[in-house]
């Protein structure tokens, strides 16, 4: 596990981190052979335990405190929590002061399988939890004791949303032991971020840390000192350490940590300034006409699996031919193929409801295609975000330049102790502990699961698959019957909107236009004869309860319209019913044009597909879905490993140069 110093831990230390690690060949290689061993030995050494008797035990002589005796036996903890550390009697106690104090504040006391989620978390562990077994609930056991030993704690999850409510729903259990937790949403201050975050627990997004960590970069300048910068500290208020907005990288809990730490893995944040204008409209139009006169093939290809465009040698020859007659920019030709090769990839890879939204015709809003929600206040880089802006008839809003940027591989590893929580991380495991240094142990349920799988059905043409997924509904529909229908794209949803409207089916619809009303949505979705429908995994964290008389009827019914890249992320839109014991089925309909074949199989073996329509049996159709899935997975890996091997290379005008990524 990570054994966390509390000592060179401590809050006054000027800045908290550790060095992103370097390993040479021979660590490698010597890594890659014992790492198996490695990762057992974490999870043996997590698992015995006997700290649920220990917990018990420690409880009962709580239940008779008065409010006041349970926050001074908290105050007390304290100094044993620094003497002794994690040591198995200590945590017990503070396992069993939070579980009292929850029952006190909340009426919900931890069942013991989220004492030994707990326990993971606390011993630097993923623990893989089912949906619906109290994964925030869970989270205060490891908080609420590192907080208790003085060590700043981030609980880092996917939204603002789930930030503010977690840290509001659970205030309670940390103030009655005498703790203080805050909130970082992309609504507060520059100027109270720091308040915020020098709270003994902390809520926060991702995004937002990381970000607020780039700038603590930039104020902190390259190669800091930490001697000066602790003197700095004593000089008052004109020093650095009032400008930052955190104390270190402490102890972080990451929810849903196989979206943060691989599905978001593959692209580094970056903080940039205003840079030039960029290319003028005319240039960037003229660009666009040229790419539309281009033909796939004979003068450029497109490269799905790696989102890329590439001109061929008779395409280069052809912008060459018509360069004379163009504006003086298309003179030079790598200038001028750049900037065709960028309005094709406009054009061919990134598509308007899918990839992005147009917002009041002002705007492009890039669209989060793991979570379905609009990244707010990001742009795609080297003009490209410019080139689209154009196709969509806007006005090109000005580059931007780097000021500062890091990879979320490089972010986490810095911290002192890490761990994480979802409810799919095996398929991942292995990357988790390459990477991170996270073994992965799985967490028993409290209930027994009582989901079942429908089977599936993969058609051959889209057009069927659609009218197979709203007959289907209508079936679910007319026994009343909930159904919680997911979408990989806005463009998706809205179509299936349309289908149901046309069929007389009310419903719900939830995508990137409605992130505000998400969670109210998704909530209901478990009511008798509701149909919902929505993207991707839009909706996470919030729980989903049946109606009266609901599970009579068999629960939720989860209905998947395309597969993703990973199986992982199938199931986590599976996972949304039959949460805590509650009955639930799922199943998918599919075609063999949906945009995972053609990305990663090719829209040859589609046409092949078609052609030798009805000799395939659903088997071998699976097989092909089985085979893209296997293609994007190794594909993103491998993305994930490239920016990792390349860490040290990713350099900025600040901070990230040299050791510094």
């Amino acid at each position: 596990m990570f054994d966390l110093d509390l000592v060179g831990a401590s809050p006054g230390t000027a800045y908290a981190e550790r060095e992103a690690p370097r390993p040479g060949i021979l660590d490698r290689v010597a890594d890659y052979l014992t790492s198996g061993a490695r990762c057992a030995v974490r999870i043996r050494s997590a698992r015995r335990t006997t700290l649920i008797d220990a917990v018990q035990e420690a409880g009962r002589d709580l239940q008779s405190m008065s409010d006041e005796a349970l926050r001074d036996a908290a105050g007390l903890l304290r100094l044993r929590l620094r003497k002794e550390a994690f040591g198995e009697v200590a945590v017990a106690r503070a396992f069993a002061l939070v579980r009292e104090a929850a029952g006190r504040t909340l009426g919900m006391r931890h069942y013991d399988v989220q004492l030994t989620g707990g326990w993971m978390l606390l011993k630097g562990l993923v623990a893989e939890m089912e949906t619906g077994e109290g994964k925030t609930l869970t989270a205060t056991l490891p908080a609420c004791t590192a907080a208790l030993a003085g060590i700043p704690v981030h609980v880092i999850t996917v939204n603002d949303y789930l930030a503010a409510r977690d840290a509001d729903t659970m205030r309670p259990v940390y103030e009655m032991l005498g703790l203080s937790v805050g909130a970082i949403t992309h609504e507060v201050e520059p100027g109270a971020r720091r308040a915020v975050y020098g709270s003994d627990v902390t809520y926060c997004t991702n995004k937002e840390l990381v970000f607020d960590y780039l700038r603590d970069r930039i104020v902190l300048g390259r190669n800091e000192s930490r001697i000066q910068l602790a003197i700095e500290k004593l000089a008052g208020r004109g020093s650095r350490h009032t400008r930052l907005n955190l104390r270190g990288l402490y102890y972080a809990i990451v929810d849903e940590a196989d979206s943060v730490l691989m599905d978001e893995a593959r692209t580094p944040l970056v903080i940039s300034a205003q840079g030039n204008t960029g290319q003028d409209r005319a240039s960037l139009e003229a660009a666009l006409e040229i790419a539309s006169r281009l033909r796939e093939t004979e003068h450029f290809r497109v490269e799905l699996q790696q989102r890329a465009v590439e001109l061929t040698a008779e395409g280069k020859r052809l912008l060459g031919e018509w360069a004379p007659s163009l504006p003086a920019l298309f003179r030079g030709p790598r200038r001028r193929e750049e900037l065709v090769t960028q309005a094709l990839s406009a054009m061919q890879l990134f598509h308007r409801d899918t990839h992005y939204l147009v917002q009041d015709d002002e705007s492009v809003q890039i669209i989060d295609e793991f979570t379905g929600r609009v990244l707010a206040d990001r742009k795609w880089e080297q003009g490209l975000h410019q080139m689209i802006e154009v196709k969509e008839g806007l006005q090109p809003s000005a580059q931007q330049s780097s000021v500062a940027r890091i990879t979320y591989q490089n972010f986490f590893r810095r911290y002192l102790w890490l761990a994480g929580m979802t409810g799919t991380a095996r398929e991942v495991s292995k990357e988790l502990w390459s990477v991170y240094r996270l073994a992965t142990a799985r967490v028993p349920t409290a209930r027994p699961v009582r989901r079942r799988s429908t089977g599936e059905k993969i058609l051959l043409h889209e057009d069927e698959k659609w009218a197979a997924i709203v007959a289907r509904i209508a079936a679910l529909h007319k026994n009343g019957q909930p159904v919680l229908v997911g979408t990989r794209s806005v463009a998706a949803s809205e179509k299936l909107s349309g289908l149901l409207q046309a069929a007389n089916l009310e419903h719900r619809l939830l995508n990137a236009r409605q992130d505000e009303e998400e969670a109210d949505i998704v909530a209901q979705a478990g009511q008798r004869g509701h149909i919902t429908v929505a993207t991707n995994m839009a909706g996470r964290g919030t729980d989903i309860k049946l109606g009266p008389d609901v599970a009579e009827l068999g629960g939720l019914h989860v209905i998947a319209t395309e597969l993703h890249e990973s199986e992982r992320i199938d199931r986590q839109l599976f996972g949304r019913c039959g949460r805590q014991g509650d009955p639930g089925s799922f199943e998918a309909i599919v075609s063999l044009e949906d945009e995972l074949i053609r990305t990663h199989l090719g829209e040859s073996v589609v046409s092949r597909m078609v052609l030798l329509a009805g000799s395939g049996s659903q088997k071998s159709r699976r097989k092909l879905f089985d085979l893209a899935q296997w293609r994007a997975e190794k594909r993103n890996a491998a993305i994930r490993q490239q920016m990792l091997k390349h860490q040290d290379q990713l350099t900025d005008m600040l901070a990230f140069t040299g050791n510094r990524d």
